[in-house]
Order: C-alpha cells, then structure tokens, then sequence
C-alpha cells in the first residue's frame, strides 16, 4: 500500500443508554462485557447486537480490565468477582 493511500477508518461513540444516565460509565463498560459474552452464547458472534455490544464494551473499558477480565474467562472464573487466596 503506498502511502498515499488511506484506509476507511469510521470513528464512532457508544449511543445513551438510559441504565447509566451519569458521566462515569465502568458499569456500563462491565455490563457491555458481559451481555457480549452471554449473547454469543446464545447468537453466535455474527449477530448483529452481539457486534453493538462488543464495539460498545471495546470503546468504554481500558485495555488492561479487558485483558484482566478476558484471563480470568480463561482460567474458568467470574471476570467480575476477585480471585481467592488461601491466606485469609
């Protein structure tokens, strides 16, 4: 590709969602996670909402909390609840 040639690039925001009214949007970063997740279980990836959702969750949460909640869905655990130690 030479460089004068651009790639289509389409930046866009995540719409209002009405169950998180404030400026703060970590639940809304949480509960975007999590309904991806629940809806490619039961859609399958190609669907178009399961899409919203992740494009939602991908603009709203930081990297780290994705890669953090995404190794724990790999190690079998609740990405929302800590791991346990067994030094209490």
């Amino acid at each position: 590709m030479s460089d004068d040639q651009q790639i289509p690039f389409k930046i866009q925001t995540v719409q209002f969602d009405a169950r998180f009214p404030n400026t703060n949007q970590s639940k809304n970063c949480g509960q975007n996670y999590s309904d991806y997740y629940k809806c490619t279980e039961a859609r399958g990836e190609d669907f178009p909402l399961c899409q919203q959702f992740y494009r939602n969750f991908r603009s709203l949460c930081p990297d780290d909390w994705i890669e953090r909640w995404d190794a724990a869905r790999e190690e079998g655990r609740s990405p929302f609840v800590p791991p346990t130690t067994a030094n209490h």
